[in-house]
This record gives C-alpha cells, sequence and structure tokens, in this order.
C-alpha cells in the first residue's frame, strides 16, 4: 500500500504490447535497421565506426546503447525517439567519414561480420586480397576458389542448398568488435546526459 501523499510509479506500456503500436513501434526500427545494413555494406563489417575520431565513436556508441535499451525496454515514443536519432547518427558517421577521404569498401570485397567478431572477406582472387581495408580488424580473407573449396568439405550443407532452393544458414549477428558486448551494469547506469547527443530541431 502506497503512503499517504506518494503516487505510485506510473506504469510505462511497452511498445510491443500491443498489435497496433507493435506494428508502429517495427516500422521505425525496420527503417533504421535497414539503413544499418545499407550504410555496412558501403563501408564494410564494423568498420565505419573506426573511421571517425573517438568523440564521434562515443557518442555514436552511446546511441546505440540508447536505441537498443528503447527497443528492449521503452515506450512507444521512446522507440520513435532513439531510432530518429540513430538514424542521424548513422548519416553523421557516414558523412565524417567521406569528408575525411575515406574510401568505401571495394564493390569486389564482399564481408560479414562472424560470431566471435572477426570479419569474414571474399574477393574473387587473390590478387584482390590487398584491397581488403582493415584498420585494426580482424579480417579473415578468402578467394571465391578457397570458398568453394570449404563447402565442398561440407556436403550436408551444400546438399540442403540444391534441395531446398533459398534455405539459409542461420547465425549469430554481432558487430566486430563491438564495445556494448562489455556493458553489464543496469539500464540506468549511465551518470552522465546523454539527450543531446544528436541534437537536432524536432527530435530532442
Amino acid at each position: 500500500m502506497a503512503r499517504a501523499g506518494l503516487r505510485p510509479p506510473e506504469r510505462v506500456e511497452k511498445w510491443d504490447n500491443l498489435h497496433g503500436t507493435y506494428l508502429t513501434g517495427r516500422s521505425y526500427i525496420d527503417g533504421v535497421e535497414a539503413l544499418a545494413a545499407e550504410v555496412e555494406g558501403r563501408w564494410g563489417a564494423g568498420r565505419l565506426r573506426l573511421l571517425v575520431d573517438a568523440t564521434l565513436r562515443e557518442k555514436f556508441d552511446r546511441q546505440r546503447v540508447l536505441t537498443r535499451r528503447a527497443i528492449e525496454d521503452g515506450a512507444l515514443e521512446d522507440v520513435r525517439r532513439e531510432c530518429a536519432r540513430m538514424t542521424l547518427a548513422l548519416a553523421t558517421l557516414d558523412r565524417a567519414a567521406q569528408q575525411a577521404g575515406h574510401e568505401p569498401l571495394p564493390p569486389q570485397v564482399m564481408e560479414a561480420a562472424m560470431a566471435d567478431g572477426t570479419v569474414l572477406a571474399i574477393v574473387p582472387d587473390g590478387a584482390r586480397a590487398a584491397m581488403v581495408p582493415r584498420e585494426g580488424r580482424k579480417v579473415a580473407v578468402y578467394t571465391i576458389d578457397e570458398v568453394a573449396e570449404l563447402i565442398g568439405r561440407l556436403p550436408g550443407v551444400n546438399a540442403a542448398k540444391i534441395a531446398w532452393p533459398g534455405a539459409t544458414v542461420t547465425k549469430v549477428r554481432r558487430t566486430v568488435a563491438d564495445p556494448l558486448d562489455g556493458i553489464r551494469a543496469p539500464p540506468n547506469s549511465f551518470d552522465d546526459p546523454v539527450e543531446d547527443l544528436w541534437p537536432q530541431e524536432g527530435l530532442s
């Protein structure tokens, strides 16, 4: 029973508790995820945040914390706000990397983040292996012939792909050397203001 004069805390309706708010929230989240995939495809797996200065990288990682927190525990308005800020954050890093003169991932190189935090890079041949950018990342480079050799040693997987066109091998999706993996504190453990990370009219 609450003490006289004290109001119990208001219950926050989580964004995915109702069908209608779930669809709205999901549309914002899908937009951010699509943009993140587009940016990663342009710059490489986990590479973009390494191309900007430490101050901008910290702001970006803090925004990722806020966005993840909103998706996991927030109300619909939290999801809307942080997804909008995350969209701005991705665009800001993209622009900063271009202005600094960094080159996007060469079109001949395909990359994917592995579950152990390393990067898998696939190139057409050995002559193009040197085109793979690293920027401190742990990158394993394979030619397409080497990939074919490895797949050839997994006849069960190959047979499943042939028998069921469109079948995919599931994996754990992780960002390379993700600093958020080291955060184990409660969600309210940030003791400094972060609301103004991406100031812009209409987003504050």
